[in-house]
């Protein structure tokens, strides 16, 4: 089949030729350095200055990103949720139904929280795999990774749309506060999140191999059991210390109070006042409540930690690429670039691939909007472009290529003991018929809604 040597093909070049992520982050900086060389006034030692006056400009940022990591692992981990994952497990009836009830599964816990979804995805394709006979296992893991692959920017732990919605944030004084009532809830961003729920949903199904041809999970790859809560130690060893830390009083103190206060701050603001940091307050008080005891709580934040190394070494030197773009003036002359070949109806799909393209080198939505968001903003205020709409465009564009990208699915592949080529033709597939939507929907934008 095409697409199967396609896949292939592109795997084999993806595992040869493309580095760890930290080591593209280095590269895109001497890429900066170069390009401030050529096109600004600045000189070496100048550009120098403005890469180290930058480095630490995402900080808070940078902890924004690890606590929604972290938050949706500990929330994913909780006892309740687990349950909740088991019971679905049972509903399908044959192999159909196992894949679109994990493409939806995927989705929406990648709308909710996409640190959720990689984690509660790769939970659920265990307990598919070990109550379903007969589902194709590659086709099954393939699908769980279309949360974090199609859907998750465009929800409630969207990187660039809640970071621009947060007071404060490193582009404030340029752009100011732009709410997620025109962006993530803005019509145009729901209507295509839910196209893209029912497309795929309705697509993975009818990839599914006939019966008999069908790969199922090896036994022994999925009998592993999930997150486990510390046991309760043994009355003769229970301490003053130990009381605490099995009992819920501390837990209940925290959540409840956190719960009093998300009711007060959104009786105050309303839903409009969403941001990156009420979100991860919120996915906190949860997960504390719902992991009940502060042992249970503490393993789950302390296993989380582990995903969150990317993000801390990156981060910086993903700021210091912003410093160089941005104090230079690079980011006015790049914006002219933009601005050149774009009209104000045709910007928008013209960020959406420009984005897409730049994703499958630099895989992180947070990181590459700090890279991306100074120039392709200010071509957007040279045409007269809508800027809530070009953060939309921005954040489609950055999942455009997310499915045939293996960054995010490591966590994924990990718990599904499987490589990235086990999966990536059925992923090539998924990834022709989303681009086709997303580049319709964004070519008929300026049809329906102002650009």
């Amino acid at each position: 089949m095409l697409l199967q040597r396609l896949a292939s093909v592109s795997t084999r070049w993806s595992t040869r030729w493309v580095p760890d992520s930290w080591v593209i982050a280095v590269i895109l900086t001497i890429v900066a350095y170069f390009l401030g060389i050529i096109f600004t006034k600045s000189n070496s030692y100048q550009l120098v200055q403005y890469w180290g006056r930058g480095f630490w400009v995402l900080l808070s940022f940078g902890m924004q990103m690890c606590l929604i990591i972290m938050t949706g692992y500990i929330l994913a981990t909780t006892p309740i949720f687990s349950r909740i994952l088991n019971s679905l497990a049972g509903v399908p009836k044959g192999p159909k139904g196992c894949i679109a009830l994990m493409a939806i599964v995927s989705m929406v816990l990648a709308w909710i929280n996409w640190g959720l979804s990689i984690v509660g995805s790769a939970v659920f394709v265990r307990y598919l795999a070990r109550k379903q006979k007969g589902v194709d296992y590659r086709l099954l893991v393939a699908t769980a990774y279309l949360g974090l692959g199609t859907m998750w920017h465009s929800g409630l732990s969207a990187s660039a749309p809640l970071l621009v919605a947060t007071p404060k944030h490193f582009l404030e004084k340029e752009i100011g506060i732009i709410p997620i009532t025109q962006t993530i809830f803005h019509p145009f961003n729901l209507i295509l999140a839910l196209v893209v729920l029912v497309a795929l949903t309705i697509l993975g199904p009818l990839m599914h191999p006939k019966k008999g041809e069908e790969i199922e999970a090896n036994p022994e790859l999925i009998k592993e059991a999930g997150f486990e809560a510390p046991p309760k130690p043994k009355p003769e060893d229970m301490t003053p210390a130990l009381r605490v830390e099995n009992s819920p009083i501390i837990n209940l103190i925290v959540g409840i109070s956190g719960l009093i206060w998300l009711v007060w701050y959104f009786g105050q603001k309303g839903f409009v006042g969403i941001n990156l940091d009420v979100v991860n307050f919120a996915f906190l008080m949860i997960g504390v409540l719902l992991h009940w005891t502060p042992s249970s709580f503490l393993k789950a934040a302390n296993e989380g930690g582990s995903f969150i190394w990317g993000v801390v070494v990156q981060f910086p030197f993903y700021a210091g690429i912003f410093g160089v773009i941005q104090f230079s003036g690079l980011a006015e002359i790049m914006a002219n670039w933009f601005t050149a070949i774009a009209s104000k109806e045709t910007y928008p799909f013209i960020v959406v691939w420009y984005s897409g393209i730049l994703n499958y080198i630099v895989p992180s939505g947070g990181s590459k909007w700090a890279i991306e968001a100074p120039y392709i903003l200010q071509a957007a205020k040279n045409l007269g472009s809508s800027l809530p709409l070009t953060v939309v465009a921005y954040a489609w564009g950055d999942m455009v290529t997310d499915v045939i990208q293996p960054f995010w699915a490591i966590p994924l592949l990990g718990v599904a003991k499987l490589g990235f080529r086990d999966i990536m033709g059925y992923c090539m597939i998924y990834f022709l018929f989303y681009m086709v939507i997303i580049s319709i929907a964004f070519l008929l934008l300026p049809v329906f809604f102002a650009v």
